[in-house]
Parts: C-alpha cells; sequence; structure tokens
C-alpha cells in the first residue's frame, strides 16, 4: 500500500537520509509508489517474469549511489524523465548482462538514443498515467462508500449498462450519474495535486 508522506521530492530526500541512518521506510514506500511504474514499463518493452522485479531492483540500486550527492532540481527536468532513464538503462544492461567497459559504453548509448524515442517516450507516458490512477484511486477508496465505489467501477470503468448497475445496488439511475460525477471529480483533484506534487 502507497503511503502518502510527501512530494517525490520529499520522498528522494528522505532516501538519501536513509541511506546514513540505515532505515528502509523511505526506500520501501519508493517501491510502493513507483515499483509498478517501473515494472509496467518493462513489460511494455518485452522484459518478463522475475527480471521485472530485478530491474526494480538494479533502479533501486543506481538510486542508491546517487543518492549521496543528488538534489532534486526541477529546473534541470523532471523526475519522471529521470527516473525513465534510469529505468532504459537497467533494462539495456540486464538484456546485455555484460560487464565490459565496451557492453556499458553501448548500454549508455541505448539508453540515450531510446530515452528520446517518440515510442518510448508514449509507453512511459502511458504508464505513468496509469501510475496516478492507481494512486488516484487509493484515495477514492478511502474516502467512498463500498457501494460507491462498486457503481463507479461497474459503470464508468467497466462500462455496464446504468440501468442493470443501478437495480442491482438498489439506487436510482440519477444517484448513479452523481456517484459517477462525484468520483470523477474527485479523482481529477487528486491526480491535478500528484502531478503538482512532482515539481
Amino acid at each position: 500500500m502507497i503511503t502518502q508522506t510527501g512530494t517525490h521530492a520529499s520522498l528522494l530526500a528522505r532516501l538519501g537520509q536513509s541511506l546514513n541512518s540505515g532505515s528502509d521506510a523511505a526506500w520501501s514506500e519508493f517501491v510502493d509508489r513507483y515499483g509498478e511504474l517501473i515494472r509496467g514499463f518493462c513489460r511494455n518493452r518485452g522484459v518478463v517474469g522475475p527480471d521485472c522485479d530485478d530491474i526494480v531492483q538494479d533502479v533501486l540500486l543506481s538510486l542508491a549511489k546517487a543518492m549521496p550527492g543528488f538534489k532534486y532540481d526541477p529546473a534541470k527536468g523532471k523526475f519522471r524523465s529521470y527516473l525513465k532513464t534510469v529505468t532504459l538503462h537497467a533494462i539495456f544492461r540486464k538484456s546485455g548482462q555484460k560487464g565490459s567497459a565496451q557492453a556499458l559504453s553501448e548500454v549508455d548509448a541505448l539508453t540515450h538514443a531510446a530515452a528520446s524515442d517518440e515510442a518510448v517516450d508514449a509507453t512511459w507516458e502511458q504508464e505513468w498515467r496509469r501510475y496516478h490512477l492507481r494512486r488516484a484511486m487509493q484515495t477514492i477508496d478511502a474516502e467512498f462508500s463500498s457501494r460507491d465505489r462498486a457503481a463507479f467501477t461497474r459503470y464508468a470503468v467497466a462500462g455496464e449498462d446504468g440501468a442493470v448497475v443501478a437495480k442491482d445496488l438498489g439506487i436510482s439511475m440519477d444517484a448513479l450519474y452523481q456517484i459517477k460525477t462525484r468520483v470523477t471529480r474527485r479523482l481529477a483533484q487528486v491526480i491535478e495535486q500528484q502531478v503538482q506534487d512532482e515539481g
């Protein structure tokens, strides 16, 4: 479960501090927040099974190495672009499985080329939107009743017939429309806040 303890910038600062303190809390939160994003992107790049988990670990190791001197500066670029590049590098290293200087140089070249590829960007952005929706849905789960969540999921997400959903849940069509409107509005607010918190 994702722990909502602040912006990703504060999480990055806590990652750096946790290296000195020996605490794993910030790293666990990072995996909770971004692990599925990284795994989903890996699957879209053709990585399957335990290799996805290996890449998540490789990304964490890369971040751990970068954290002592890392200072997040939104003016230098978005965090999501940085995370995409680190993830691509881990994917290419995993596919190469070589440690030679030449192999690492090839990995760097592939990473650089892929980081600016429009198809790669589109895949990463798709996974980033899914990431935000997953996080926002956790807020919805905490703020709305099980009936309202079921109504929204069945009617707005799964596209079931409204009359059937309303009848099954014992509510009017007007109530179903209101639920959809309230949940959709709240989702938009939560996602907007998450995007702002990214910096």
